[in-house]
């Protein structure tokens, strides 16, 4: 049987809140003190009013243990707040003329208890009152809810038709392009058949593959040949083509597989005695004396 009782009491002390904290403002015309709950506080408030004390009953919310604060104010002198059975109770030290006033937020996860004076509530009305008839936009009209929603969708369509009209601009401008934008090196120029139509007389890369860090294997284009080069310590002319030139990086990569040991010949050589001249000239003269003796 108890038990039972026990059971259907539960659900009722698990709806209790409990007071996280409080923190108290002390104004010149009044003091806040501001409590907070985990949950929001559904419970009764209940005051009882002394010649000194104000005493607070917050039923259904619960503290750890009891606080006491003190202090320095002309409308609170001390508050205590202490966890009973069922309750909290809170008793704040006050002058004769002080009262309460206790509001709960929006979201009720809060109560404020304001202490203060009949006098210091009739001067804040006053001054609330005097600040509306300053106000020169307190007496103006303001817009109704569907004059803001027009102006609302309003501002989205011009959104929605700008989003649109980049789109098409940029579409455009991408269609009428001739041509796409070529990137060279600081050596030689990418496009090799553009270059060497352009100007017979300009080395320009085919194919390249590197090696090891020294070496590299290079197919330039030289007027109507295509000449294989080992670059590196020594640059060594390797073959020449004019018909059977590799079109692709596939038939390039073949012809490298086919010379392999060729080229591991090449590469014990010493590399004391390298040109000093540039690559780019070096490759010039050599394909040019081959083109004359041909």
């Amino acid at each position: 049987m108890i038990r039972f009782f026990l059971l259907l009491l539960l659900p009722f002390a698990l709806s209790a809140s409990n007071i996280l904290s409080y923190n108290i403002y002390d104004r010149t015309d009044r003091v806040d003190v501001m409590i907070t709950f985990d949950t929001p506080y559904t419970g009764t408030i209940k005051q009882s009013v002394s010649t000194q004390n104000i005493i607070i009953k917050l039923e259904d919310a619960k503290i750890e243990s009891a606080k006491t604060k003190k202090l320095a104010s002309n409308f609170l002198n001390a508050i205590t707040i202490t966890p009973m059975a069922g309750y909290t109770q809170i008793v704040a030290s006050v002058p004769p003329s002080v009262e309460l006033q206790a509001s709960k937020t929006a979201d009720s996860y809060g109560l404020r208890l304001r202490f203060t004076t009949r006098a210091s509530q009739s001067k804040t009305k006053q001054q609330q009152s005097v600040q509306e008839e300053v106000n020169p936009f307190a007496g103006l009209p303001t817009k109704q809810d569907g004059d803001m929603s027009q102006s609302y969708y309003i501002v989205i369509s011009i959104l929605v038709a700008g989003i649109v009209f980049l789109f098409y601009l940029k579409k455009k401008m991408n269609t009428s392009q001739q041509a796409p934008k070529k990137s060279s090196s600081w050596l030689f120029k990418a496009d090799a058949k553009h270059q060497a139509a352009q100007n017979p007389n300009e080395v320009s890369i085919r194919f390249q593959k590197n090696i090891n860090n020294e070496n590299s294997v290079v197919m330039l284009d030289f007027g109507a040949e295509s000449y294989l080069v080992l670059m590196g310590h020594n640059n060594i002319l390797l073959d020449k083509f004019t018909d059977n030139k590799p079109v692709t990086q596939s038939d390039f990569e073949t012809i490298l597989q086919n010379r392999h040991q060729e080229l591991d010949e090449f590469l014990k050589v010493d590399t004391q005695g390298s040109s000093s001249k540039e690559p780019l000239q070096s490759y010039k003269e050599k394909a040019s004396s081959i083109s004359y003796e041909v």
